[in-house]
């Protein structure tokens, strides 16, 4: 994957880490845990493109 598609898909993922971050905020009790499951798996994947961003860019 070229350097240029993994920092979009980065910047993708945080943009989806933010909306999230924002609905947990403003959510009702009763969404908050399946909104926190999502808002993990977001930082997960965020995290592993952000891992990866970093080993080209050492290269």
């Amino acid at each position: 994957m070229s350097l240029q598609l993994i920092a979009r898909d980065l910047y993708r993922l945080q943009q989806e880490v933010d909306r999230l971050e924002k609905k947990l905020a403003d959510a009702p009790a009763a969404d908050c845990d399946s909104l926190k499951m999502k808002l993990a798996r977001a930082k997960t994947e965020r995290d592993e493109m952000r891992r990866m961003l970093d080993g080209r860019l050492d290269r």
